[in-house]
């Protein structure tokens, strides 16, 4: 059996906690200073020590898996699922493995909008500069100039990207279940125009500068001895500092900074800016939505900035597990009246599909999607 860096640190501290904890009364004080002890070492922090590199494959080749003929994603040796637990005891590792391996399914994903589904990559805000943070969607090529309908997809909030309904469903069940592919694929087949949005893509992640402080002797008039005596103190502190960031940052991971794309700072400015700059724009006499979890809350939100436009052109909208709230969003009367007519929330449950489900709030009907596990859509009226 092995025994971590962090174990063998902590062993001679319990060895005594369990030694006073056998003693008398008199003994409190020294539990008492023991136990602030105790409570003083970050034992996370302890355990990136014990920590292989965090440096994962970039690509599904390099992880060992791949996607088989049914979507589901298999180790290419021995045919077995996605294993979380690839190292026993290192949740952080294998969390950031995880994380990782998202990464590179989202632009899996992102490669099946593209090939399979003929979508475009359509980078927004639409007058960015070169040098500003931006972000996209997925356009189908008529879905401006469709003159019947168009369907626009909205995922929820959490780690997914365009084209995702859920991340943990892509890699555990397979793409038709974690992702928009299907919906996409039926529509088109259908003759509707498709629009994809991006909620979450809100910012681009950026190396922090390093800060760095001039030395005092560089641009003084102080004696030679002082500025000696500053400088020697100065690197100390470097010294110190460095090797608490040794400590605090073992694996040496980079720290970034966010930089928020104009417009697009939130999944609610999202919703609102891709409503002004394309769904407006577009030909289709009818406009429908298909919006899961947060995002129904986005589409309420749009309704509330831009109530009268989206009644003159959205003809259905069909929420799944909707999280939005009529109440604490505001939602005037007119607006929830206009819900009940035009809406639909499919939520999770254990009826039949397409069940009435009692709701607590006088907004849009909710149904079975007829099954009780989480996932995207149950229902098949979405015409």
């Amino acid at each position: 059996m092995s025994i971590s860096l962090s174990s063998l640190i902590l062993l001679p501290i319990w060895i005594s906690m369990a030694q006073i904890l056998q003693g008398g009364p008199d003994e409190k004080e020294k539990t008492t200073a023991l136990k602030d002890l105790l409570s003083r070492i970050d034992l996370d922090e302890l355990m990136k020590k014990d920590e292989p590199p965090l440096d994962f494959p970039d690509t599904l080749e390099g992880f060992e898996y791949a996607f088989n003929e049914k979507g589901q994603l298999r180790h290419i040796k021995t045919g077995e699922p996605f294993v979380f637990n690839y190292r026993e005891d290192l949740h952080r590792w294998n969390q950031k493995r995880y994380e990782a391996l998202g990464e590179i399914i989202t632009k899996y994903v992102y490669e099946l909008l593209e090939k399979d589904c003929n979508l475009k990559k359509i980078s927004i805000p639409v007058d960015a500069t070169e040098s500003e943070p931006k972000s996209f969607i997925f356009m189908s090529e008529d879905a401006l100039t469709n003159p019947q309908k168009l369907m626009v997809l909205i995922h929820g909030s959490g780690v997914v990207r365009a084209g995702q309904w859920a991340r943990r469903l892509i890699i555990n069940e397979d793409l038709d279940s974690g992702t928009q592919i299907p919906f996409i694929k039926r529509a088109m087949d259908e003759g509707y125009g498709v629009i994809v949005l991006n909620p979450n893509e809100n910012y681009i992640e950026v190396e922090k500068p390093k800060i760095h402080v001039q030395s005092s002797s560089d641009s003084s008039d102080e004696p030679a001895e002082k500025r000696e005596r500053k400088d020697k103190v100065s690197k100390e502190i470097k010294k110190r500092r460095d090797f608490y960031e040794k400590y605090r940052n073992p694996q040496r991971e980079k720290e970034t900074m966010q930089l928020y794309i104009r417009e697009n700072g939130s999944p609610e400015e999202h919703a609102v800016y891709v409503w002004d700059h394309f769904i407006t724009q577009s030909a289709a006499e009818n406009v429908f939505f298909v919006a899961h979890s947060y995002g129904g809350l986005a589409f309420v939100e749009l309704m509330i900035q831009r109530e009268a436009d989206v009644k003159s052109k959205v003809t259905a909208v069909a929420l799944t597990d909707s999280v939005h709230n009529v109440w604490h969003q505001e939602a005037g009367k007119t607006i929830r009246e206009w819900m009940r007519e035009n809406c639909c929330n499919w939520v999770s449950s254990s009826e039949p599909l397409d069940t009435s489900v009692e709701s607590m709030l006088p907004d849009c009907p909710r149904v079975s999607a007829g099954h009780s596990k989480r996932k995207c859509f149950g229902g098949e009226n979405w015409k």
